[in-house]
């Protein structure tokens, strides 16, 4: 049976992935040393917080070298949520700092002009529409509802890397894919049915 490690590396909501994940695969661990995800077949990095400080504790963890082995060098897949995804970027204008550099993309604050209509953070149910085929999306319909709490949105460099837009008052990137890179802006452990189809997927890969 495939081994699912979820990345513990100090920043948020890897219990209630975890749980989500567990009912899904029994093989679920909450990894934090090397050997953890050296063993993994899939990989998840949540996250919830800031991106300075999650770059942070994730060079003080002394996880960089194997994540990188493990997703650029032997393309095992990898699902990045909500922080997650924002750290396989270049980098953020939170904190300043370069990220995992997984995906040619930067992440960047809401610029919102209808602030009573639009709020940042952006948080509750909103829809994805669906930009391209991909076996993460397999008995999702489009204009599904996902669950979000998020201030900053990724901007993909190349637009074939765009799996999902969403809009909240313009469109952004709610989920990419590059190979064996895939990341979701919104929070499938929070989102019901649709949710656990998402990870549900993700693990058959």
């Amino acid at each position: 049976m495939q081994r699912v490690a979820i990345v513990d590396y100090g920043m948020g909501n890897l219990f209630s992935v975890a749980k989500k994940t567990g009912k899904v695969h029994s093989q679920t661990i909450v990894a934090s040393s090397v050997p953890d995800i050296e063993q993994a077949d899939k990989i998840i990095l949540p996250g919830v917080g800031h991106f300075g400080k999650a770059m942070n504790n994730l060079h003080s963890s002394g996880l960089m070298e194997i994540l990188h082995h493990k997703v650029v060098e032997q393309k095992t897949p990898v699902l990045g949520i909500c922080l997650g995804m924002q750290l396989m970027c270049n980098e953020s204008e939170e904190g300043g700092l370069e990220g995992l550099k997984w995906i040619d993309a930067t992440v960047k604050r809401f610029e919102i002009a209808d602030t009573l209509r639009y709020k940042v953070p952006h948080t509750g149910w909103n829809n994805i529409r669906i930009e391209k085929k991909s076996p993460l999306m397999e008995g999702i319909p489009d204009n599904s509802e996902f669950y979000f709490v998020h201030s900053f949105r990724v901007i993909c460099n190349d637009p074939g890397d765009i799996l999902n837009t969403t809009n909240h008052e313009t469109d952004f990137t709610s989920a990419f894919q590059k190979e064996n890179i895939f990341g979701v802006q919104y929070h499938p452990e929070k989102s019901h049915d649709t949710g656990s189809r998402l990870i549900e997927n993700f693990l058959k890969l």
